[in-house]
């Protein structure tokens, strides 16, 4: 039984720029409008435009709505201050990630929850089944937001034409109330690809005149539209994980090497609690796999689920791999067995259709920018 995927309100818009469409989670998404490589070149050097609507937003009010979610996700929300915005997960009992997320505190008692498309829905009924006993509030949002980002070293200033917003003072992972282009918007300085850019958040009656504006703001800098190719090999070579791929609800954040973000010594009980306190003191003791770049030496992409070999022995599996325009060689992040993790471990081969052709292992991530 086939269903007819989403569409986003810029989804015309797409079409008559000749954008190649793909399902993705259930929503018809550019891929790609022209060349993926020009693209993810134009948000490294210039800056690039995506629409990134089939996020999930999911609104969490009321009195005890930040009691709420330190109970529902691994970390400490009380301490995120009005107008910020905090990177977390939310995890089952047994400590498998659920979803990462970022949550976004909008006033005194009202928090944003943004989850990945494929897992919203996911993500929307564990909060609900969370919310029993808390005067708090869970709303499913998704049909009241589009969301556009603007990313890229140019950004600031295209963005600066269209708001009286205070760029300048909105630090990273905060976000502030505003107009863009003379409509209401909520401007955060977050995104998913390396680079300095905003993420807006608006009505979807506003989207296509908010894009249209941002194309006008840009065209002397060579901003260009961006699909969701060139936003996967941005994230690969930010080190950035992708949920399906890196996070999975057989990881807990230990496992993938963000532990960091449960926060053990906040007040009261969590769901998975007692779970991720095992897998901490397992990930300290004796990690079984470790989260790692690969660099190819030679000139073939690795994919998801191929096998990494060592000596003809299995010792990891590739999560992401792709051709990286800007290291000009192919990437690839992979798990691989704590004994043979260490960047610049000698030997390694990624099994490709049968051949092992050679890796090195490097620190993540592969690209950083100059700030």
């Amino acid at each position: 039984m086939s269903t007819t995927p989403r569409l986003t309100a810029l989804d015309a818009l797409h079409r008559s720029l000749g954008a190649t469409m793909t399902d993705f989670a259930g929503w018809d998404m550019p891929l790609r409008y022209a060349s993926e490589r020009d693209e993810h070149n134009a948000v490294r050097t210039r800056a690039g435009l995506f629409d990134l609507s089939h996020m999930g937003e999911i609104t969490v009010t009321g009195p005890q709505a930040v009691d709420l979610l330190d109970y529902a996700l691994v970390g400490n929300m009380s301490t995120i201050g009005p107008g910020r915005a905090r990177y977390t997960m939310i995890c089952q009992e047994d400590g498998g990630i659920l979803d990462d997320l970022i949550v976004y505190r909008l006033g005194e008692t009202e928090y944003m929850v943004v989850a990945n498309a494929s897992n919203a829905q996911i993500v929307l009924d564990a909060l609900v089944a969370r919310s029993g006993g808390f005067d708090a509030e869970v709303r499913d949002d998704r049909d009241a937001y589009a969301l556009l980002a603007v990313q890229g070293p140019e950004s600031p200033g295209i963005l600066g034409q269209l708001t009286d917003a205070d760029l300048d003072g909105l630090k990273y992972y905060a976000g502030l109330p505003g107009t863009v282009a003379g409509v209401p918007a909520l401007i955060a300085r977050t995104g998913y690809t390396g680079e300095d850019g905003f993420e807006l958040f608006l009505k979807p009656e506003h989207a296509e005149g908010v894009w249209k504006a941002l194309t006008e703001a840009g065209a002397g800098v060579g901003l260009i539209p961006c699909g969701l190719s060139c936003r996967d090999t941005l994230r690969l070579e930010a080190g950035m994980p992708l949920y399906g791929h890196e996070l999975t609800t057989s990881l807990t954040p230990f496992d993938a090497g963000l532990g960091r973000v449960v926060k053990f010594e906040k007040p009261g009980d969590f769901v998975g609690r007692k779970a991720l306190e095992a897998a901490a003191e397992r990930a300290e003791t004796a990690p079984p796999r470790k989260l790692v770049g690969l660099v190819a030496e030679g000139r073939r992409v690795p994919r998801a689920g191929m096998r990494v070999v060592l000596g003809g022995e299995v010792v990891g599996e590739i999560t992401s791999g792709a051709p990286s325009p800007t290291l000009g060689e192919p990437i690839a992040m992979a798990y691989v067995d704590a004994a043979h993790a260490a960047p610049g471990t000698e030997g390694v081969g990624v099994d490709i259709r049968g051949t092992h052709e050679p890796y090195k292992v490097v620190a993540l991530p592969f690209y950083k920018r100059q700030k």
